[in-house]
């Protein structure tokens, strides 16, 4: 098949735009294919917001939210708290998430996500979601942005904490 460029003009302009920007398209594909498109990132973070609050995420790490029977508005929600609690592995306070997920790539948070931590945190659960699940919740709290302040730090056993604590008993012996 021959094609005769002399005889259409804007044939020709055409057939040599299409196999001047060939490469070029065919460099662009796969970026475009690998970057999150708008409403897959929004539909992740819509996820992400879904599983904190199923998963009782706010009802630790959001102050009021439980005296408030859920009642804190999303902007405040997963600055961490004073309240802390205590047991036989010391005192825990709940994490600025906010703050947390800032500081991290998501690799680092899948990473945290799947290591062990100390009660009342339920890691097991943590551990049994999927890596998709896992960096919604990540792209969510990462969506709500830093705010706040870092929680109290850890205190190790027989250390007196300063504020209100919830009190866990030893585990009965076996």
């Amino acid at each position: 098949m021959k094609i005769h460029f002399r005889r259409n003009g804007l044939l020709r302009s055409i057939l040599w735009a299409a196999v001047l920007s060939a490469p070029l398209a065919a460099r662009a594909a796969p970026a475009a294919a690998t970057a999150p498109q708008p409403t897959m990132l929004a539909k992740q973070i819509e996820r992400g917001r879904y599983l904190l609050q199923v998963g009782g995420c706010n009802d630790c790490h959001t102050p009021g939210y439980g005296a408030s029977g859920g009642k804190v508005t999303e902007r405040e929600w997963l600055v961490g708290d004073t309240l802390g609690f205590s047991g036989p592995w010391g005192t825990t306070y709940p994490s600025n998430l906010r703050l947390l997920v800032k500081a991290m790539t998501e690799q680092q948070w899948l990473a945290l996500m799947q290591a062990e931590m100390r009660p009342p945190m339920p890691w097991p659960s943590l551990r049994a979601m999927q890596q998709d699940d896992l960096k919604a919740i990540y792209r969510y709290i990462a969506w709500l942005g830093p705010k706040g302040e870092p929680a109290p730090a850890y205190l190790p056993p027989g250390s007196a904490p300063r504020g209100p604590v919830v009190i866990f008993p030893s585990a009965p012996a076996q």
